[in-house]
Parts: structure tokens; sequence; C-alpha cells
């Protein structure tokens, strides 16, 4: 698949994560781009810009970057969906088999992607050739929270990274 649909569908997928529970699917920062919102970190691995996590083993299941297309180094690896990702929570293979469902059919035209985001991802400014981060907070407004619950989740959320951050 192309970097460009790759980057646009997981982003979806995250932004649904977040419109249905108020919380992530990848746990990776968004951020606006040029061509619309992306998760940064997963398109630096794409890039080979970062160094994956030992306890993510991206370079276990994908295969180097060729020219814009990004692959499993082994598609043989995923036969069962559910088996194979047995790592994600149901709720998790809902969203990313919804988004699939409902925008998988663009792949093949990755622009239509990028001009859905840029049309439907009002939390998304176009930041000309530079890159900055979504806020939380804007996100969470753009998929329909009011005030009150963008302050619980943005609570929770940040209750829950310093728990992690006391454990690392």
């Amino acid at each position: 698949m192309s970097l460009l649909a790759l980057t646009k569908l997981l982003y979806l997928a995250e932004r649904e994560s977040f419109r249905q529970y108020a919380e992530p699917l990848t746990g990776d920062t968004p951020v606006s781009m040029q061509h619309g919102p992306v998760l940064s970190n997963t398109l630096n691995l794409m890039n080979g810009f970062a160094k994956p996590d030992e306890s993510a083993p991206w370079d276990q299941w994908i295969a180097a970057r060729e020219g814009n297309v990004v692959a499993l180094r082994d598609p043989a690896m995923l036969s069962d969906f559910e088996r194979d990702l047995s790592a994600l929570s149901r709720a998790d293979l809902d969203i990313l088999t919804a988004t699939w469902d409902a925008f998988g059919h663009l792949h093949g035209d990755p622009w239509a992607l990028v001009r859905y985001c840029h049309d439907n991802c009002h939390e998304w400014e176009d930041p000309g050739l530079s890159s900055f981060e979504i806020p939380l907070v804007r996100l969470l407004r753009h998929v329909g929270y009011d005030d009150a619950a963008v302050e619980a989740a943005s609570q929770q959320l940040e209750d829950r990274a310093a728990l992690q951050r006391s454990f690392n």
C-alpha cells in the first residue's frame, strides 16, 4: 500500500478510537502536515527516521519501504486476523475493520484520502511545509466531545501517562 494511503487510514482509525472511546488506538502523536493529519512516530518508522521500540517489533512485521510503498515483511504472518493480532482488543479490531470498510476502497487513490481528511478532519490545520502536533483537546472537540468530556478524557489520559512514566 502507498505510504500516503496507509498514513491516512491509520490516522482515521486513531481518530475513530478517540471518537468512540476517548482513547487512543496506537498512542502515537497526531500531527498536522501539508497533506493532512498523520501519526508522527508511525510516519517516522515508515520513513526510516526512527528506531522501533524493542517491545513493538516493527521490523518483524514491516518490510523496508520500497519507494512510496509499505508492505508486510511476510503476508503469511497475517493468515488469521484475530489470532495473529491477538494483542489488540475486540474494540481495536472493530475500529480497524470499520475504518477499512469505510475508506479501504480509496487506498488505490491516496489523494482521495488526503482530500477526505482535509475536508472532514477539522482538527487538522495546514502547516504549510512544516508540521505541528494536533492537541488532544482540539481532536476530542472535533470528534464530538463537549468541554466537560474533553476535560475528563484529557485528565484520564494524563494520569495514565504519568503512571506509565513512573514505572519506566
